[in-house]
């Protein structure tokens, strides 16, 4: 039903900052390391998305998401999956707004030329975050119904991304920043994209989901997930409404699999009223009303 679009440019990826898990110690005796071989692609997954590897991490989970039938960490490595895309789709629609606010505040005509450049970037970068978390999305709900309760298994992003990128403060400024700041701003923007994208997913903060995460994991409600995924699809919808995109199949596409995991949402939220998220559904429903109408 999607087209996979997984690959983010090397201007959105993280470094790999990792040690591959089960390389061999040298000792005085004999080591019992694991061999690299014998470790499951999604540990080695999570390794890679706590070391920053962003585009590792995706690489070892796809076939285990699209398995059929599902192995042993599909729901796992698709939960995983949504928090990635959903980072992706943040960074790259801070880094869109903050490129089409340079090139209206910009008085250098060559400065505005690599902001229009930079912004159009931008939001190519996020159709494609946006369709892949469609495409995840779809993974996880085929039939409508997500379970009562997933796990996130990984571990909090060793290095932090920051609250502020200060280099796409003087570009809303109009400001100029070297190609070394944009890559620097870039690669921000995904650490911060991806804490974020963890602090939403655990409906709290930052320091919420760093706690939570402690152990290497966390259970996750399955309503307040269904939701997380229903906010982000509405987010990644209004990619593709006249005021950008303008891409009312693909607007469409990810109006749909939000409408169906809200009415997921709703299916759990039977057996266990929540006055709260059924607010937040209200909303969302409202929501993705309104951005159909704007395609």
């Amino acid at each position: 039903m999607f087209h996979s679009l997984r690959s983010f440019p090397a201007c959105l990826r993280l470094c790999g900052l990792i040690a591959v898990a089960g390389a061999v110690l040298v000792s005085c005796g004999p080591t019992a390391t694991q061999p690299t071989a014998q470790i499951s692609p999604y540990d080695r997954a999570k390794v890679a998305f706590q070391g920053g590897d962003i585009e590792k991490a995706l690489e070892l989970t796809d076939k285990l998401a699209s398995a059929t039938p599902a192995e042993d960490s599909t729901d796992r490595a698709r939960v995983l999956r949504a928090v990635i895309y959903t980072g992706e789709l943040k960074a790259a629609n801070e880094l869109a707004e903050a490129y089409g606010k340079g090139v209206d505040r910009a008085k250098n005509p060559r400065f505005q030329a690599e902001y229009r450049r930079l912004h159009s970037d931008g939001l190519s970068n996020a159709a494609k975050a946006a369709l892949n978390l469609a495409e995840t999305a779809h993974q996880i709900a085929p039939d409508g119904v997500v379970p009562k309760e997933l796990t996130l298994d990984t571990s909090f992003p060793t290095t932090e991304g920051p609250l502020d990128i200060k280099e796409l403060a003087r570009v809303k400024e109009g400001g100029w920043v070297e190609p070394d700041q944009q890559e620097s701003a870039s690669m921000e923007a995904l650490r911060k994209g991806i804490d974020d994208a963890l602090a939403d997913v655990v409906s709290g903060d930052r320091a919420k989901a760093r706690k939570a995460l402690a152990g290497g994991s966390t259970k996750l409600d399955g309503a307040a997930f269904a939701i997380f995924l229903s906010k982000e699809l509405a987010e990644g919808a209004m990619v593709f409404d006249r005021h950008h995109g303008r891409d009312p199949q693909k607007l469409i596409t990810l109006c749909d699999e939000g409408d169906v995991t809200v009415k997921a949402a709703l299916a759990l939220l039977k057996d266990t009223p929540n006055k709260d998220q059924s607010a937040e559904i209200k909303k969302l429903q409202d929501k993705l009303k309104t951005t159909r109408a704007d395609k």
